[in-house]
């Protein structure tokens, strides 16, 4: 049985949970999220108020899926309560972020011109300080995937570590090349 799939999914207070078929809608606090589950897998509402994933069989294809299900629609309660947030900072000489707005930013990246990114809809922009700010927002996916696009302006280089990264990351640094 799976480990994480057996977990029953507890909904907290103030947070509604619609189950239509595969479709798992959560409303919260923060906002409204749905998810369409895959096929073999069932989700169900518990007495006690929980949700429970199964699966109907042991075959791979469920096995796989089942996990993954549950934990979608945990990311799903744990957006729209609490909302997701991904750091990052900016290392380097004359490299900075200015914030056009909670929707906009602007990066200054050792480039000739300036960069503009506009945030999808549902994700906002923080600056701490020119050279920290973070990625909010309900959705656990697009708060990745607008961090990720944002380190790829500009990856941390090994040599001297400049360019965007996540807060806390680690960057492999090389010896540069030996003078004679």
């Amino acid at each position: 049985m799976s480990r994480i799939g057996k977990l029953p999914i507890t909904v907290p207070s103030g947070v509604d949970v619609t189950i239509d078929g595969q479709t798992v809608t959560v409303k919260g606090p923060k906002g409204q999220l749905s998810h369409v589950v895959a096929e073999p897998i069932a989700v169900a509402r518990d007495e006690d108020g929980t949700i429970a994933v199964s699966r109907p069989d042991e075959q791979r294809k469920s096995k796989e899926l089942h996990g993954l299900s549950r934990t979608l629609i945990a990311n799903l309660v744990t957006g729209v309560t609490d909302g997701y947030e991904k750091k990052l900072e900016i290392v380097g000489v004359g490299y900075r972020v200015l914030s056009k707005g909670p929707a906009t930013l602007e990066f200054s990246l050792g480039y000739s011109h300036t960069i503009t990114v506009e945030a999808p809809e549902g994700i906002t922009f923080v600056v701490e300080a020119p050279t920290k700010f973070s990625v909010q927002g309900i959705d656990k996916q697009s708060v990745g995937e607008v961090a990720a696009n944002i380190r790829k302006l500009r990856k941390p280089e090994p040599y001297k570590g400049k360019g965007v990264r996540y807060a806390g990351e680690q960057v492999r640094r090389k010896v540069g090349k030996a003078g004679k």
